[in-house]
């Protein structure tokens, strides 16, 4: 299969098998070419080279639509259902042959059947939105069986789930799999999961094919070289025994408000300690952004109090300045940059009112700005064609460096990080990962928040859990177990 855009040649040659029955994953980093392969096979794309056999027969897929009549369903990594109907009315409504009047005694009594027949089962009688993630994306599974799809793409299925949700709804998969009533195509990046439910694994690296075989006979170490070919990963600096140290921030019964004007961080307390990283784990909506929001001074604190370093501290920039409070939000190009403004200028945004960026506070320096800039650049290995280059036309590894330079450049006490990592490449994540052992090394007090348990497990010295507003779970990170971790994101 072959697929360009433009100049840029996003699937060169690529060619996939994938038996029936089988559990199979699709590994490659971004822009390796996995998303535009399957949007391919669901109609999204149309190839300009190669061919798709079903069953040994070319079928041609012009459209969504076509791939639902071929018994081709996708699963997508962020929900598509409606949150005001109930599991029942987003199962009828997702049919092609939905009838002008719904006889719901007769679609209720049919789904009923339907769920006897199924490995798992939703409540199907509310509302989408008082249903745990674990159930949305069960009932997103669901969607694609009652449609009578038997070639099922997910794409990163489990980047909203508990450790537990993710392996029940994995092994339900590989079940039905192993039983021959379904053939799933995987896209992800959590080895994990490949080596526990998949049977093969193909390997896409800069639109090309690059690898191939049984996970039986493949470690991850050779699958994360086929991934990233030649490129030199760093190493990461070895963790440094602080012993104890003194408590840096000190969060003391935090309260805050979501966007919709309901609790979103309630009676919140955690310690974070000089020269530690303190991994706060939890499913996406639990609180986690709305924190992190609270202490960028992004979103005001209702109640409670917060100090650094035993004195009384508000989310403000000059006592940010002061204090040495830094943070690096999710999605940085989106929450942390001016997109259309240079890479000079965004990394001058800390210190352009003061010298020797600026000359009485008022007249900007554009040569200091720009020597600023060419070192950070140098200093943080930013990949961009100039200083003057608009910092949207970068790369996200190459924003996330970006941001993280402006933000740890200088005397670090506090640091605050929302996952930092998410949609990397190998090395950027292995390199932003550094950065933050190296920072913890030097004594900086680390809050991680993030949704990627293995990042949280890799990096911490303590691990707390957030789940609804609230700290449901503390403990060292030589003491965790993940499985008491899972069922606290889980509320348990």
């Amino acid at each position: 299969m072959g697929k360009r855009f433009g100049a840029f040649q996003a699937l060169d040659d690529v060619s996939i098998s994938v038996p029936a029955g089988s559990f199979h994953a699709l590994l490659g980093e971004n822009g390796a070419g996995k998303s535009t392969l399957v949007k391919c096979l669901m109609g999204f794309y149309q190839p300009d080279a190669g061919e798709i056999l079903l069953d040994g027969k070319q079928v041609s897929i012009a459209t969504p639509r076509e791939a639902r009549a071929l018994a081709i369903g996708m699963v997508y990594q962020h929900f598509t259902l409606v949150p005001s109907l109930t599991g029942a009315e987003n199962l009828v409504m997702a049919r092609a042959d939905v009838p002008l009047v719904v006889d719901w005694a007769r679609e209720t009594k049919a789904l009923d059947a339907f769920l006897d027949r199924m490995p798992f089962r939703v409540p199907l009688d509310v509302p989408l939105s008082s249903l745990a993630a674990g159930q949305k994306q069960k009932l997103e599974i669901l969607k694609q069986l009652y449609l009578n799809q038997r070639f099922l793409i997910l794409d990163e299925p489990t980047s909203v789930l508990t450790p537990d949700e993710a392996s029940e709804i994995l092994g339900l998969l590989r079940g039905m799999t192993d039983r021959g009533e379904l053939t799933v195509l995987m896209i992800t990046h959590k080895f994990r999961e490949v080596t526990e439910f998949c049977d093969s694994v193909t390997v896409l690296r800069r639109g090309r094919k690059v690898g191939s075989g049984s996970v039986a006979e493949l470690s991850t170490d050779a699958m994360a070289k086929m991934m990233i070919g030649e490129t030199k990963v760093p190493a990461r600096a070895a963790r440094v025994d602080h012993g104890a140290t003194p408590v840096a921030v000190d969060l003391i019964a935090l309260y805050g408000d979501g966007d919709d004007g309901l609790p979103a961080v309630q009676e919140l307390d955690l310690k974070v300690h000089e020269g530690e990283i303190l991994g706060l784990a939890g499913v996406s909506g639990n609180g986690q952004v709305e924190l992190l929001e609270i202490l960028a001074g992004q979103r005001p604190l209702a109640d409670g109090r917060i100090f650094v370093k035993g004195k009384p501290y508000t989310p403000k920039r000059a006592e940010m300045d002061v204090m040495k409070v830094f943070s690096l939000p999710e999605e940085p190009l989106k929450n942390a940059t001016a997109p259309r403004m240079s890479v000079a200028e965004n990394l001058a945004f800390r210190g352009f009112d003061k010298a020797p960026l600026a000359k009485a506070r008022w007249f900007l320096s554009g040569k200091e700005i720009r020597a600023q800039a060419e070192s950070l650049i140098a200093r943080y290995n930013i990949r961009t064609r100039s200083p003057e280059t608009p910092i949207e036309a970068l790369s996200g590894g190459n924003v996330q460096r970006a941001v993280l330079a402006r933000e740890i450049s200088g005397d670090v006490a506090v640091l605050v990080v929302a996952n930092p990592c998410f949609g990397l490449d190998f090395a950027s994540v292995a390199d932003i990962r550094g950065q933050l052992m190296a920072l913890r090394n030097k004594g900086t007090a680390i809050l991680l928040i993030s949704e990627d348990l293995d990042e949280i497990l890799e990096l911490s010295d303590r691990i707390a859990v957030m789940s609804d507003g609230h700290i449901t779970y503390l403990a060292p990170a030589a003491e965790a177990d993940r499985t008491a971790i899972g069922h606290a994101m889980a509320g348990h």
